[in-house]
């Protein structure tokens, strides 16, 4: 009995010591995403590149895979994504290190101890997307209708659907042109779904309640 309980133990202290050192390799590998996406995952200029931290994890491995098979059609990350560049076990570390950054929606409290590159630091790592206008009501009520089931009720997402609260409002509109446009899949392998279904000024309504929720993280 004893003998058992030990070698339970083991296996979890090994289980815990590769997570964490999948983790540190994840880290690594971000160096190369940060150029664009930011060291902390946060994206950049205004949803040129969409925030990519706190995604769950299967949903950013999904979508590497994706690049690198060109059945999502990105030719920056076509070469990133490459098995001679990112194989299979770098997928799967970095996708969990990025899942892992929590980046916060209220501006820290800062100590009197804390100096200026803390400060720096901290502050860098705040994302707060700007309130978008439109009727927040409406759009609660489509999308707890329409996308609550595969995002979440929250919106933070679920396995290889991606988080929408706290993504940039431009990068999610140029998403939803090109799923509407046909240019990308959506509600799984189809093309169009539950997005063609919307009037503009719906898709507008979701996209403010998306941005009135994002304090609630």
């Amino acid at each position: 009995m004893k003998l058992h309980i030990l070698l339970m133990l083991l296996t979890l202290c090994l289980s815990d010591l590769g997570c964490a050192q999948n983790l540190e390799q994840g880290k690594e590998i971000n160096g190369t995403c940060a150029g664009c996406h930011g060291q902390f995952g946060e994206g950049g200029k205004k949803g040129e590149y969409p925030r990519i931290a706190g995604q769950p994890a299967g949903h950013i491995e999904d979508q590497l895979k994706a690049f690198r098979d060109r059945k999502r059609i990105n030719m920056p990350m076509f070469p990133y994504t490459q098995a001679r560049e990112l194989s299979e076990s770098d997928i799967k570390s970095v996708a969990a290190y990025l899942s892992s950054i929590m980046l916060p929606t209220r501006y820290p409290e800062f100590k009197d101890t804390d100096d200026a590159l803390t400060r720096l630091t901290l502050m860098e790592k705040v994302m707060i997307v700007p309130r978008t206008p439109g009727d927040i009501r409406n759009g609660k009520d489509i999308y707890e209708a329409e996308c609550a089931m595969c995002h979440r009720k929250d919106g933070m997402g679920r396995n290889k659907f991606p988080r929408l609260v706290g993504q940039y409002t431009s990068y999610l509109k140029k998403q939803i042109n090109a799923f509407v446009a046909g240019d990308r899949p959506h509600d799984e392998d189809e093309i169009g779904g539950s997005l063609n279904k919307l009037k503009s000024q719906d898709i507008e309504d979701i996209l403010a309640y998306l941005t009135s929720i994002q304090e609630q993280e």
